[in-house]
């Protein structure tokens, strides 16, 4: 099955991600991107691997010739951190790939999108996150062709359980021990 997370900024997509890797205890492979705070201040986001592995995607003191608002963003470490772990969940095939997010951040990456485009064509359990705008046609094709759940303020807490049905095949909450809403 391949699921398309979606919703405004901030409104919990990765905190969704992570609940998942939680519910799915080691069936799940892939990354998510975390906001790194200084100060009490967002300073940048970095990639956490599900095998551990970290890596800085951008920050808003380093250099880098690759802007997205204030942020420089550290394409070649993403490319060695984030794009050949994918590439090889997609020979290893675990239960669940996540990926999140496919972002301004990760698509100035040629490799990324690259490998985006193949993921499209792949078969298997994938869960991506996608921000609202269709600004790059890679995240339009994940709209099109991907189940698209918009991710609410009312629903946020119980989408990481309906994603977890879905992909065991089962339509109710109920079955997992957790209440429908």
């Amino acid at each position: 099955m391949k699921l398309a997370l979606t919703g405004r900024p901030r409104i919990g997509k990765t905190t969704a991600v992570k609940r998942v890797f939680e519910l799915l205890k080691g069936r799940a492979e892939g990354f998510w991107t975390e906001e790194i705070r200084k100060g009490g201040r967002r300073w940048g986001f970095k990639v956490v691997r599900s095998d551990g592995f970290e890596c800085l995607l951008a920050s808003v003191e380093r250099d880098s010739q690759y802007r997205v608002g204030r942020y420089k963003v550290f394409v070649d470490q993403f490319n060695r951190c984030a794009v050949p772990f994918l590439n090889e969940l997609l020979s290893k095939k675990p239960f669940l790939i996540v990926i999140d997010e496919v972002g301004k951040m990760e698509l100035l990456s040629r490799d990324f999108q690259d490998l985006c485009w193949k993921i499209l064509r792949e078969e298997g359990n994938f869960l991506v996150t996608l921000p609202l705008k269709n600004f790059h046609p890679i995240i339009l094709e994940f709209k099109k062709t991907f189940k698209v759940i918009h991710l609410t303020q009312e629903n946020r807490d119980s989408i990481p359980f309906k994603i977890v049905n879905l992909l065991e095949g089962r339509d109710g909450e109920e079955e997992h021990g957790f209440p429908s809403k």
